[in-house]
């Protein structure tokens, strides 16, 4: 990098932190620091739901994989996430909104104290937040890395600016500044994706065409959907978890769909991020799947292939923006999962463990200090985790993204998520919390030896699969065998299972016997 690129690189920083400081103004009480009050544009919402959904892991574990296998690394990966969010634009948007309007809740998990218990709630909250430190952490190592290859800059200097800056503006202006900074790097990731795929096939061109290319034999199988670790079986272990994730087991996914104004923009929001999971990823993904033809990665995974790519094709100037779009998605995911555990702390785990911190729903003042302060601790946590990404215990960026998160996002997200929907209310607390610890052990066993060493003996797509497929099957085997569909857990289901218009159509709203229809379904909206 030289001083262009230097230049619209610190640029970028001066905007993401005039943006915070902005959206400050627009910051009046918790509901506006947390899920921006019910004001947000579905568009808007749209955007943010998509930008904060991946990082720059993106192009550095997901490039290695289609540098190594190929197509294979959008069939099984962006395909899951795009056809998830498609099918939850019905089944768990309007639904996850009315969280919001109907119950009067700032935290996603806030609901389940009633829907199940305080233990569930709980156990929930907690494990999510320490996956959540661990996921980000391998965020912050990922963008740090790539810092690395074009700054020199050492990986520790690279999470400490990076998460400084995101830092400054998520606490500052809270959702509203990432909704409003991820619209910001979305264009800007517009600019520099189309700028590397534009140099990519224009030096393809000069290698004898891209029909010339593809009949290479360093692309052998490259047109494979399926390769490598990831086949059938992951596909299909992916879309249930990317199904669950994406739809709000990633809580800062959820607070998007609760931000907006109604349950119908909820849905057109998802249906929005839904087309850009579909078409984006591929835009990103051709210049790395001809990579191979481009350079030669220094890394046995290939995840340096992207970076190496951009610094040797690119003019400066433009090198500037690709890296300012390698920051655009890790900021967007780390500010958003940062709120995001904010208001799982203050509003669901601090009430529970401090008598004092049960004021904090009702004054507002200290309600905003500590979802600010709690913002910051998160972000030091996840920064002081991404230093040690790279050691035997995560082994590496991609194994902590594929491995960890996706093999415990289906115990922990199961519970949250299907507790929303009507034709599992017989699942209580028993269900949840079996599902949720079972589900982890089996994480666990699937994963390491009882010497806490890494198990080598079971295929990825097992280790990804089963421990989700344990949750599921328990929690809706115990739900009958064991039903707990109180008329109070009944009630709290029917508000948020009933259209706005209290037609009762939304989704897939089954009858639910004894249960009595409320009245003033629709309830206040837009508040």
């Amino acid at each position: 990098m030289n001083g262009l690129d230097w230049t619209v690189l610190v640029a970028y920083f001066g905007v993401m932190t005039a943006i915070g400081i902005w959206s400050h103004k627009r910051v009046d009480d918790v509901s506006d620091f947390f899920t921006a009050g019910g004001r947000m544009p579905w568009w808007l919402s749209g955007i943010s739901h998509h930008m904060s959904g991946y990082s720059a892991v993106m192009f550095t574990g997901y490039a290695g994989i289609a540098y190594t296998y190929g197509v294979t690394s959008y069939v099984t990966w962006a395909l899951p996430i795009a056809i998830g969010v498609l099918l939850g634009a019905k089944l768990f948007a309007p639904r996850l909104n009315r969280l919001r309007s109907r119950l009067h809740v700032a935290s996603p998990l806030e609901y389940l104290k009633d829907r199940y218990n305080v233990p569930t709630q709980q156990a929930l909250a907690w494990s999510g937040m320490l996956l959540k430190i661990v996921d980000v952490g391998a965020k912050w190592a990922a963008i740090a890395t790539l810092l690395s290859v074009f700054t020199g800059v050492t990986l520790t200097q690279g999470i400490v600016i990076t998460g400084a800056i995101t830092a400054v503006y998520c606490t500052i202006g809270g959702l509203w500044a990432d909704a409003l900074t991820e619209l910001g790097q979305f264009v800007i990731q517009l600019l520099a994706g189309i700028a590397m795929l534009a140099v990519a096939l224009h030096e393809i061109s000069q290698q004898g065409g891209l029909g010339k290319a593809l009949d290479s034999p360093k692309l052998h199988g490259h047109a494979d959907g399926f390769a490598g670790p990831y086949l059938t079986v992951f596909f299909i272990a992916y879309l249930f978890i990317k199904l669950f994730e994406y739809n709000g087991g990633m809580w800062n996914q959820a607070q998007r769909y609760m931000a907006t104004g109604s349950a119908r923009d909820a849905s057109r929001s998802a249906l929005l991020s839904a087309v850009l999971w579909f078409v984006w990823p591929v835009i990103l993904f051709i210049p790395m799947w001809l990579s191979p033809l481009l350079v030669t990665a220094q890394k046995p995974d290939g995840s340096d292939a992207y970076g190496l790519m951009a610094e040797q094709l690119l003019p400066h100037g433009l090198l500037g923006l690709v890296v300012v779009g390698f920051f655009s998605h890790t900021m967007a995911m780390c500010s958003s999962d940062a709120n995001a555990i904010a208001a799982v702390f203050t509003r669901d785990v601090a009430p529970v463990l401090v008598r004092t911190a049960r004021t904090w729903k009702s004054d507002t003042r200290r309600g905003l200090i500590a979802g600010r302060v709690t913002t910051v601790v998160f972000l030091a946590l996840s920064m002081a985790v991404a230093t040690q990404v790279n050691s035997p215990t995560f082994k590496d960026i991609i194994t902590v993204v594929i491995k960890w998160v996706a093999g415990l996002m289906g115990p922990i997200a199961i519970p949250f998520i299907l507790g929303l929907l009507r034709p599992f209310r017989r699942s209580g607390p028993t269900a949840a919390l079996t599902s949720w610890a079972v589900g982890l052990l089996a994480f666990f066993l699937v994963n390491y030896h009882l010497n806490f060493s890494q198990r080598t003996d079971v295929k990825l797509e097992y280790q990804v699969a089963l421990p989700m497929a344990v949750s599921l099957v328990l929690y809706i085997g115990i739900g009958f065998i064991r039903p707990e569909d109180t008329p109070e857990r009944l009630a709290l289901l029917e508000k948020i299972n009933t259209d706005d218009d209290g037609s009762g159509a939304a989704g897939v709203a089954l009858p639910v016997p004894g249960a009595r229809e409320e009245e003033g379904a629709t309830g206040p909206v837009g508040s």
